[in-house]
C-alpha cells in the first residue's frame, strides 16, 4: 500500500490502543484506516482516515471512478480521477469486457488478482456476476498453476507470512496487521497444495482463493479474512535451488520444531483474534490429523481437506441415493485413496451410516478404503496409524484375494460388490474401463465419483463413464467438466463436487453464532444442506450437485443449517438463540458487495 510516515504513526497508535478498547466493551474497529458503520436507519457506511492517493491505493476503499461528486470532494480526490462518476454495474461490464480479451485462465488469474488488490468490492461484485465461469481461474484448476508460478507471478502482498525467521514474534505482527476483527484464517503450510505437492512459500495462491470465496459464496466479509502461509520450508531441491524463490530456503521442518511453530502461531491468533475460526488447509497427510487433533478443542478451527472433502462428498453420495429411491446405508463404498481426503471422506460415510441405524462395525464393513499398497485391514504391513479406523478383518481381505496377497481395486470391487466407487488418490486414468464396467455389474445405477484434483489427476474422464455405463452411472468430478453430449441430441449433467459448496457457509454459520468450536456435526450439517438442495432444486436423476453458478444461494442454506447445529451442540455463543434470530443474524451478516457511502472519520483523514 501508498502510505505516508505519518500515517504509520497512527496505525502504532491505534494499535496501542487496541486492546484498551477492547476492554472497555467497545467494537473492534475494521481497520486501522478505515472502519465499518450504520447510520441511525441502519444503513452501513464507511469512515476513513487516508484520502487523496492514499485513498485510492487502499482496495477496501478505493471505488475508482464511482466515487460521488461528494465522496472526490470530501476525500480529496478532486482531479485524481476521470470526470464521469460511473456504477458498479458500468465497472463490472468494463472490466468483464477486458477479462473476455484475456487468452489463457492464467493470465486471467493475475487480471483478477490485481482488480483485488485495486478495489476489492468491485472484485466480489465481479465474482458475482459471473461466478461459475470463473470459479475454475479463482480457484481449482488454475490456482494450481499459479501456486508453481507463485515467486515468477508475484506482484502484491497479501496476508501473513510466518517462518523461523519471524515467529518469535507473531504476538507482535498479528497485532500489527491492518484489519484489525479477523474472524475467518485459511492457513496452510504448503506441504500438500491440490494434487501437485509442497510448492513452498508458492501455497500462499490457496489461501488467498480458499477466502476469497468465502465471501463470494458464503458472504463472510473480506475485511474480517486473513490468508496465512506459514513456511516451514520445503523438501524440494529445485525451489531451494531457484534463485527467484521468494521462501525461506531451508529444509522442511519436522516433528518437535514444527510443532512448536504452529503453537506460537495459535497463541498469537488466540490473543489478538479471540473470534477468528481457522481452516487447516492443504498439509500433508503426516501432519494433518496431528495439527487438526491438536488444535480442534483449543481455537475454532477445521481440516478443509479432512472434514470439508468428506462433507461435500457426503453430498453428493445423499442426493445419489435420494435420488433413487435408497439409503447410504444400502451401498457398498470403495474409496481410492487413503490421504486425508480419503480417511475424511470414509468417515463421514460411515457416520452418515450410523446415523440411519448400522452399528460402527456394520458401517466400517460397508466402506472399503485403499491406500497404494491395496486395500486397508487389520495385521497388514506399511500402515499408518491413522488408517486404522478404516481397516476391515483380515478374514475379509482374505476372501478378496485368496492368494494371500493385499487386495487390489478390482478385486475389492468385486468382493464386495460395490456400488459406489469413490477417487481421491490423484492417480490419473486409475479408474479404467474394466474398473467401472465391475462396479456396474453389481447394480442398476452405479455411483462413480471421481473426484480428484485438478483436472490432470482425475481417475477417468465423465465421457468414457457414460459410455462403459451405457449411461447408467450418476456421476460427479472434484473438478469442472462440460456435461457429456448424447446422441440423442440431450446431455448427462456432470456436477462438481467441489469443497466450496460446504466451507464457505460452514464458515459464515460458525462466526455468526460465534462458535467455540466447529464440532463433527456441524460439518455433516453443511453436507446434508447441500443434498437437500440439489434434491429440492435439481431433481433430475443425473444431477448430484447444484450448479456453480448458485453457490452463493447454497452457501447461505449451509450457514443456516450449520449455525441451527451449533446451537443444538452448545458451542454457539450468539445471546438470542432462537431458530429465528439465528436465521436472520445469518440474513443480516451476508456481505454483499455494494459500495457503501464513504465519509472521512471525525477526527481527520491523513493526506
Amino acid at each position: 500500500f501508498f502510505f505516508v510516515g505519518v500515517q504509520h504513526k497512527m496505525f502504532s497508535m491505534r494499535q496501542s490502543s487496541r486492546r484498551a478498547m477492547k476492554a472497555a466493551m467497545r467494537p473492534i474497529a475494521t481497520s486501522a484506516y478505515f472502519d465499518m458503520q450504520k447510520d441511525d436507519t441502519g444503513k452501513k457506511y464507511m469512515e476513513v482516515s487516508v484520502n487523496g492517493v492514499a485513498a485510492l491505493r487502499l482496495p477496501q476503499v478505493n471505488k475508482g471512478a464511482a466515487f460521488t461528486l461528494e465522496e472526490r470532494k470530501a476525500l480529496h480526490l478532486s482531479g485524481l480521477l476521470p470526470p464521469t462518476v460511473k456504477t458498479m454495474e458500468q465497472q463490472v461490464e468494463r472490466c468483464y469486457g477486458a477479462y473476455s480479451q484475456i487468452p489463457t485462465n492464467i493470465e486471467k488469474y493475475q487480471y483478477l488478482r490485481h482488480l483485488q488488490e485495486r478495489n476489492e468490492h468491485l472484485y466480489y461484485a465481479f465474482l458475482a456476476a459471473h461466478l461459475a465461469e470463473v470459479m475454475p481461474v479463482i480457484y481449482t484448476p488454475t490456482v494450481g498453476e499459479a501456486c508453481r508460478k507463485y515467486s515468477y507471478m508475484f506482484n502484491f502482498p497479501r496476508g501473513l507470512s510466518f517462518s523461523v525467521d519471524n515467529i518469535s514474534n507473531a504476538d507482535q505482527i498479528v497485532g500489527e496487521y491492518h484489519l484489525q476483527d479477523i474472524r475467518m484464517i485459511v492457513v496452510t503450510d504448503s506441504s500438500a497444495i491440490l494434487g501437485i505437492g509442497d510448492q513452498g512459500y508458492g501455497g500462499m495462491g490457496i489461501p488467498i482463493g480458499k477466502l476469497a470465496l468465502y465471501t463470494a459464496a458464503g458472504g463472510v466479509s473480506p475485511f474480517q479474512t486473513c490468508p496465512i502461509t506459514l513456511d516451514v520450508g520445503t523438501g524440494r531441491e529445485d525451489l531451494l535451488n531457484d534463485p527467484m524463490y521468494l521462501g525461506v530456503k531451508m529444509p522442511r521442518l519436522k516433528g518437535k520444531p514444527y510443532m512448536e511453530m504452529m503453537e506460537k502461531f495459535v497463541q498469537a491468533v488466540k490473543r489478538n483474534w479471540p473470534k477468528a475460526i481457522i481452516q487447516w488447509e492443504d498439509y500433508s497427510k503426516d501432519v494433518a490429523f496431528e495439527v487438526l487433533h491438536r488444535f480442534r478443542d483449543e481455537i475454532s478451527s477445521f481440516n478443509d481437506d479432512i472434514q470439508g472433502t468428506g462433507a461435500v462428498t457426503l453430498a453428493g453420495v445423499i442426493a445419489a441415493c435420494q435420488k433413487t429411491g435408497q439409503k447410504l446405508s444400502d451401498q457398498m463404498i470403495v474409496i481410492s485413496g487413503a490421504g486425508a481426503g480419503g480417511a475424511g471422506v470414509a468417515w463421514v460415510l460411515r457416520e452418515g451410516m450410523i446415523r440411519e441405524g448400522l452399528t460402527p462395525e456394520q458401517a466400517c464393513a460397508r466402506v472399503m478404503v485403499l491406500d497404494s499398497t491395496g486395500l486397508l485391514y487389520h495385521g497388514r504391513e506399511r500402515m499408518e496409524a491413522y488408517k486404522l479406523d478404516s481397516a476391515q478383518t483380515p478374514e475379509l481381505a482374505k476372501s478378496f484375494a485368496p492368494d494371500g496377497g493385499v487386495p487390489d481395486l478390482l478385486q475389492t470391487i468385486k468382493g464386495s460388490k460395490a456400488t459406489c466407487l469413490i477417487g481421491l488418490g490423484g492417480i490419473s486414468g486409475q479408474f479404467t474401463e474394466e474398473i467401472v464396467k465391475a462396479v456396474a455389474a453389481n447394480c442398476d445405477t452405479p455411483i462413480i465419483l471421481p473426484l480428484s484434483n485438478p483436472n490432470a489427476n482425475v481417475e477417468a474422464f465423465p465421457e468414457d463413464i457414460v459410455k462403459w455405463t451405457d449411461n447408467r452411472a450418476l456421476i460427479a468430478c472434484g473438478s469442472p467438466f462440460d456435461d457429456v453430449p448424447l446422441p440423442d441430441g440431450g446431455s448427462v449433467p456432470i456436477g462438481q463436487g467441489n469443497n466450496a459448496f460446504v466451507f464457505p457457509g460452514l464458515g459464515a454459520g460458525a462466526i455468526v453464532v460465534g462458535a467455540t468450536k466447529i464440532t463433527d456435526n456441524m460439518m455433516m450439517e453443511g453436507g446434508y444442506a447441500v443434498a437437500e438442495y440439489c434434491c429440492q432444486h435439481w431433481p433430475e436423476l443425473k444431477r448430484l450437485y447444484p450448479p456453480v453458478s448458485e453457490m452463493r444461494v447454497v452457501g447461505k442454506e449451509v450457514a443456516k443449517r450449520v449455525a441451527l447445529q451449533a446451537v443444538k451442540d452448545g458451542v454457539a455463543t450468539i445471546s438470542d438463540q432462537s431458530d429465528e434470530a439465528v436465521i436472520a443474524a445469518v440474513e443480516e451478516s451476508f456481505w454483499e458487495p455494494v459500495y457503501p457511502t464513504v465519509v472521512p472519520r471525525k477526527f481527520g483523514c491523513v493526506l
